[in-house]
């Protein structure tokens, strides 16, 4: 059995107000063309088909055009929710799209899938978990005392739920799990909202494994194998959404497997969207005009850091917007800034903007919510209010 694997498409998504809509037609004419190409026998999308909850209406006739061009000849779709979906919003065409081979799940259920395959008669069972948000579970988990503990019961739910899921399996069919989430040891980026509170919401690869020949994972926009037991893998997204994203090669994945046999990955490469790319210059207004006198990433969209001993005036930023549509951001630097910041010693630096800094390194880049933030520094009064060893109480 031949399977793609893709996810995140995010359709509806800007960057900073620009449209991607084109890029995204682009994506989804590529889809089909691999589809067909490679003779793929089943399609798993693995959430984030949306980029909001309430998308806007050519997202959504994307969606519906690609699902139905992708299933033509028979080829199933699996689709699953993520945590940008509005999990009621995806599944709730699915009495009309099922007899198209379309399944669509929008919240967690203890069914798993079971899809035929046109070409070889052969059986997938597939245990699809769309993104287990605590609401979503129907659990209360926020009871428990700290974030290890959290994160133990989330997992330990998570997995409870793979179990059930993959109670169909058998040796005679490919069986395959999916699910919309955040696995421990997963490299992030910018652009995927944070699904978990500081670690509280990261699972156990092992919370995964139920038996599944090949796991597919949807959330974490970089292509990537995850560490644990059988072959789990995010597919990343389609499009690069964020300048931490930039000079990434996206991809989906092709799976070629048998029933009780390993599975065979590889990385199809797509040419589709516009590159995201972090221009730096050092010599001024001068050599970024000579880039773009050069042509240079014509069809990019630039992130300018540009360095600078005078201002940079409205009339400088307009006529280099106006020079190239695709320059996005643009920021000044100056030497007396790099100054200031190189003698700012750590010691000086508030506690709360040590704590952010270290948070984002530990998560990747994600940045702490005030109300963690206040928590630390609560937790960090109270250390220092405790009596010293000798003192009395």
């Amino acid at each position: 059995m031949r399977i793609l694997h893709t996810g995140d498409w995010h359709l509806g998504r800007t960057l900073e107000g620009r449209s991607r809509q084109r890029e995204q037609e682009q994506f989804m004419d590529e889809l089909v063309e691999i589809a067909d190409s490679q003779n793929v026998d089943l399609i798993l999308m693995a959430g984030d088909v949306y980029d909001s909850v309430n998308p806007p209406a050519a997202a959504e006739q994307l969606f519906y055009d690609a699902a139905a061009r992708l299933t033509a000849g028979g080829r199933p779709l699996v689709v699953i929710a993520g945590n940008h979906d509005q999990p009621e919003r995806v599944s709730s065409v699915s009495p009309l799209v099922r007899r198209q081979g379309i399944t669509l799940v929008g919240l967690p259920t203890s069914d798993p899938v079971t899809v035929q395959v046109a070409r070889t008669g052969e059986i997938a069972k597939i245990a699809a978990l769309p993104y287990p948000s605590e609401a979503r579970l129907g659990e209360l988990l926020a009871g428990e005392s700290g974030e290890a503990e959290l994160r133990l019961a989330y997992s330990a739910r998570v997995g409870r739920l793979m179990n059930l899921l993959g109670r169909e399996f058998t040796p005679e069919t490919v069986n395959l799990a999916m699910s919309h989430i955040y696995v421990l040891g997963g490299v992030e980026s910018d652009s995927e909202r944070p699904i978990q509170v500081g670690g509280a919401y990261t699972v156990d690869p092992s919370a995964l494994y139920c038996g599944a020949q090949y796991t597919a994972l949807g959330h974490l926009h970089r292509a990537q194998r995850v560490k644990g037991d059988g072959m789990i893998r995010y597919s990343g997204s389609p499009l690069a959404y964020s300048f931490s994203e930039a000079g990434q090669t996206k991809s989906v994945t092709l799976i070629d497997v048998a029933p009780g046999q390993e599975p065979a990955c590889e990385e199809i490469y797509l040419r589709c969207g516009r590159p995201l790319v972090n221009w730096k210059s050092s010599g001024g207004l001068e050599e970024v005009y000579r880039w773009l006198d050069e042509d240079r990433d014509p069809s990019a969209f630039i992130d300018l850091e540009i360095r600078l001993n005078e201002a940079l005036s409205m009339n400088d930023i307009q006529r280099l917007r106006k020079a190239r549509e695709g320059i996005v951001h643009i920021r000044p630097v100056y030497p007396q800034m790099e100054q200031e910041l190189e003698q700012v010693s750590r010691s000086r630096m508030p506690v709360q903007e040590l704590f952010r800094k270290f948070y984002q390194r530990q998560t990747g880049g994600a940045e702490p919510d005030d109300s963690l933030i206040e928590l630390f520094l609560e937790l960090t009064e109270e250390e220092r209010r405790q009596p010293e060893e000798g003192e009395e109480n």
